[in-house]
C-alpha cells in the first residue's frame, strides 16, 4: 500500500515537472527613465535586448508635447511625419503590444523631433525563436522569474501530495 501512495507521488512530481513553463511578457519602457523624447539614441538604447511576441512597448512622455507614430519603413528613415500611420498613440502614457513576429518603427510626429533621434525601430522575434545573442538583461529577468515561479509551483505539488499521503 505504501508503495502504491509513494509511486503516485513520484509520478505527479515527474507530471509536474514535465509541464512547460510559462514564459512572462515583458514590458520595455522605451528610453528608460528618460522616456520618449528627441536627442535620445533609441539605437543605443535597443542594444541587448530582445524583443518578443507578446511584450509590450511603454512610451512615457508630457502628453500634447509629443506622440507615437507607427509607421512603415521608408517613413521610418525619411521621418515623414504626414504618412498614413498604422497607428497613432497620444495618452502620453502609451503601452503598445508587440503582437507579431517582424520589424516595427516608431517616430514622434511633432516639429523636427524624429530628425533629432525621437524614433524607435524594433525587431520583434517570435515566442519560439532562439536568440542568435546572448539574452538582454530584460530577457534574463523574465527567465529567473519564470523559473522561480515553476520551482515554486513543483515545491507545492510536491508538498501537497506528500501531505495527502502522510495521512
Amino acid at each position: 500500500m505504501a508503495s502504491r501512495r509513494m509511486l503516485l507521488a513520484v509520478l505527479v512530481i515527474v507530471a509536474a515537472a514535465a509541464m512547460p513553463r510559462s514564459s512572462m511578457a515583458a514590458n520595455h519602457t522605451v528610453g528608460d527613465a528618460s522616456g520618449w523624447r528627441p536627442d535620445f539614441n533609441y539605437t543605443a538604447w535597443t542594444d541587448g535586448k530582445m524583443f518578443m511576441v507578446g511584450d509590450n512597448l511603454v512610451f512615457n512622455y508630457k502628453q500634447g508635447a509629443h506622440n507615437v507614430m507607427q509607421v512603415g519603413g521608408a517613413d521610418y528613415k525619411a521621418c515623414n511625419t504626414s504618412a498614413a500611420t498604422i497607428n497613432t498613440f497620444t495618452s502620453g502614457g502609451d503601452v503598445v503590444p508587440l503582437d507579431a513576429p517582424g520589424k516595427r518603427w516608431y517616430i514622434c510626429g511633432f516639429g523636427d523631433h524624429c530628425s533629432r533621434g525621437q524614433k524607435l525601430v524594433v525587431n520583434v522575434m517570435s515566442a519560439s525563436v532562439s536568440p542568435a545573442s546572448p539574452p538582454s538583461s530584460s530577457s534574463i529577468s523574465r527567465n529567473v522569474v519564470a523559473s522561480y515561479a515553476y520551482q515554486i509551483m513543483v515545491a507545492a505539488v510536491a508538498v501537497t501530495t506528500a501531505m495527502i499521503f502522510a495521512r
